[in-house]
């Protein structure tokens, strides 16, 4: 193996070691927001659950492993309902870099927040940066440009969503505090 390849094999070893960790804090943040469904379902604050993606099994082995192909775009990850019947649909991201880009959201997945914050529903982007989460109504995520003058955000950006983030992500807090009027 000449000192080329090695070099070549040794970026894509980094590449996927960090595609790994980035799939694990996702999947991390991801059963933090679960954790808080069950948190706020026990207390009757809301009924939330995960969507899970669309795919069909087309082959499964005799040790459990499955060949799957996916069926549909996934829509945005959760969705539910809060006391008082409003609907509440989010996406959850994270990013463990100091910003997170506007174009994380799929094109399927802002089409269907924007359609459900056009319907009066509860539409956001629950946003974890770094050790922080937020949860940013889908009008100021989807309009970052303007909001921000660019198509990403920094926790500084978006301090006004921070959520409590204590074993458990606390999406729904923002309702209880800074955002009551625009989703009260």
């Amino acid at each position: 193996m000449s000192e080329n390849d090695f070099e070549v094999e040794q970026q894509g070893e980094r590449r996927r070691w960090r595609a790994a960790m980035s799939n694990g804090q996702g999947r991390m943040h991801e059963a933090l927001i679960e954790g808080a469904c069950r948190y706020y379902s026990s207390r009757n604050r809301a009924h939330v659950t995960k969507i899970p993606e669309p795919f069909r099994v087309m082959k499964k082995s005799p040790t459990g492993i499955a060949t799957v192909r996916f069926t549909a775009h996934a829509e945005p990850d959760f969705k539910g309902c809060v006391a008082g019947g409003r609907l509440i649909c989010f996406e959850a991201k994270f990013t463990g870099t100091a910003r997170i880009n506007q174009d994380v959201v799929t094109k399927t997945q802002a089409d269907i927040l924007k359609r459900y914050d056009s319907l009066g529903a509860i539409a956001a982007v629950c946003v974890g940066i770094q050790q922080d989460a937020f949860m940013v109504p889908w009008e100021v995520f989807g309009n970052m440009k303007q909001y921000f003058g660019h198509k990403y955000a920094t926790a500084a950006d978006i301090k006004t969503y921070q959520v409590e983030n204590d074993g458990v992500i606390k999406f729904l807090d923002f309702l209880d505090a800074r955002m009551r009027g625009r989703w009260a």
